[in-house]
């Protein structure tokens, strides 16, 4: 049985945009004073580190360490794309350029050992998780009751003794209170306010009881 080749647009784009990005950066990598096989082994490397960073990030997810080193390719690859359009006068490159080409080798083994070697999650996730010694059941022993405390009966209060009998109070005479009810009238008119039984009892000079029991008597 054999197979038919059907040409897919974006392979066939893939492939151009591949051949001439590799020839821009085969081209730059000469005019920077790399002849020979060198200059196409720079194309390679670039190409390489660009499709390693992108593997890394398919696979195990958006890091740090890949997206850096996927910049990193993709702008060596623009930069020659853009530098060999006329921008850059390759028959007589800068310093810069040629510094860059130099160090790229030493840049790109740096950037595939770390994408390499670097731990993923994936090893993360296959770590064995450290074993622990079974812990052994103790059977809890029984909890005995507590004995009752003896509760001491509360002694009986004694009885308070009665309280006194409250005195008599005096005898007023009629005439005493007619002149406390004036006094009273004249302290009314005079504040305000009706007369207590201190003032009452200044007033008329009298003692207390008797002051208590007249008080009593205009109330």
């Amino acid at each position: 049985m054999t197979r038919k080749l059907r040409l897919d647009a974006v392979l066939v784009q893939a492939v151009i945009a591949g051949a001439l990005s590799f020839a821009h950066l085969h081209d730059l990598a000469a005019a920077a004073g790399q002849t020979g096989w060198k200059a196409w082994a720079y194309p390679v490397s670039v190409d390489l580190l660009l499709v390693a960073a992108w593997r890394r990030l398919r696979n195990d997810g958006p890091s740090r360490l890949a997206w850096c080193w996927f910049l990193i390719a993709l702008v060596a690859s623009l930069g020659a794309n853009v530098a060999t359009a006329g921008f850059l006068d390759l028959q007589h490159p800068p310093a810069w350029l040629r510094f860059g080409i130099a160090g790229w080798p030493a840049l790109a083994f740096l950037g595939g050992t770390l994408l390499a070697h670097s731990p993923t999650a994936t090893d993360h996730d296959h770590e064995p998780e450290p074993t622990t010694a079974p812990v052994e059941h103790v059977p809890a022993e029984p909890e005995t009751a507590p004995e009752p405390v003896p509760v001491a009966e509360p002694e009986p209060t004694p009885a308070l003794p009665p309280a006194p009998e409250p005195a008599p109070a005096p005898p007023v005479p009629a005439a005493l209170v007619d002149h406390a009810r004036k006094v009273a009238d004249d302290h009314h008119a005079r504040t305000g306010t009706p007369i207590d039984t201190d003032t009452l009892r200044t007033r008329l000079g009298v003692p207390a009881p008797m002051a208590d029991a007249i008080a009593a008597h205009l109330t």
